[in-house]
């Protein structure tokens, strides 16, 4: 399956990760589409990242991943999924993140190198995914 990704985004998302680094970036992935369907990514909204070891992991502040839902339901896009650099390293999935998988559906978006990568959440781990820049 192949996701659409605005070049607005690639370019937040590799601006955050230099910003962020030696510390891990998070944020929210927004647009629309339907979770393990289509999707179209419009938007990256940036988030603290509260980990007590930011050097190492990602937490996205809740407060931040609430409101993102809270709009959406009032017509605002969509939580799509999430996003988080790696400061050292490649953008594939950690072990940790491995570790976290749901099987929400969502897509998650790793920075690493100046490289994007996409990944859906399948709960048993991640599966890569093809996008197309809009």
């Amino acid at each position: 399956m192949v996701i659409e990704v605005t070049s607005g985004v690639l370019a937040t998302l590799r601006a955050e990760a230099e910003r962020a680094a030696p510390e891990e970036c998070c944020g929210l992935l927004l647009g629309c589409g339907e979770p393990g369907g289509e999707a179209r990514i419009e938007a990256a909204m940036q988030a603290v990242n509260v980990s007590d070891q930011p050097r190492l992991r990602f937490e996205i502040d809740p407060a931040a991943l609430l409101a993102a839902h809270k709009a959406a339901r009032t017509g605002a896009p969509q939580v799509l999924g999430y996003y988080h650099s790696h400061p050292v390293g490649h953008p594939v999935p950690s072990a940790v993140d491995c570790e976290h998988s749901t099987g929400d559906l969502r897509i998650w978006a790793i920075i690493a190198g100046g490289h994007v990568a996409f990944w859906r959440d399948s709960g048993n781990g991640f599966r890569e995914l093809t996008f197309r820049m809009v």
